[in-house]
């Protein structure tokens, strides 16, 4: 019975707009996803009630700028079309980022930069790059249990920021 209970808060069904973002109003109307609470340690957290939901949502919109920023690297071959000349070609032109992309890239660093230098690291180890918290613990050097304190702290600054209520 308990597996079950916990099974049903692992898959939360949740409205997103259109435009992907999952936050403030969209004029679009949302579609509906199905999402897996433990596909990111922020999720394994907020299934277990280790954080709450406000600073489950300002992780999650730290992650969303993140992603939209394009600023995780890059592990596959780009498969753009090749020029249509017959004259060999140097260096591929750098493609010219969105402006989405820089509003993303602008918001994302601002919110770091208030998280601050202590609470950053762990911020972009879990909620970035999706580090478990044992390892984000183990890389920045600290004891066991004390990443959750400090993740906690930062998402509880984010969500100030983010005015999230």
């Amino acid at each position: 019975m308990a597996e079950a209970a916990l099974q049903k808060r692992l898959l939360v069904e949740r409205a997103v707009p259109r435009d992907g973002c999952a936050r403030g109003k969209s004029e679009r109307p949302a579609r509906r996803v199905t999402v897996n609470a433990l596909e990111s340690p922020l999720g394994w957290l907020k299934v277990r009630g280790l954080i709450s939901e406000r600073q489950f949502d300002a992780g999650e919109r730290l992650r969303t700028d993140w992603e939209r920023a394009r600023l995780a690297p890059s592990v596959t071959m780009r498969w753009d079309a090749p020029p249509n000349s017959r004259v060999a070609r140097g260096a591929p032109e750098p493609n010219d980022p969105l402006a989405s992309q820089i509003d993303a890239k602008r918001r994302f660093e601002t919110a770091v930069a208030i998280a601050g230098p202590g609470l950053s690291d762990i911020l972009w180890r879990v909620v970035c790059a999706g580090e478990g918290m044992r390892d984000a613990e183990q890389a920045l050097g600290w004891p066991a249990r004390a990443g959750k304190l400090v993740l906690s702290l930062a998402l509880d600054r984010l969500a100030e920021h983010y005015r999230l209520p």
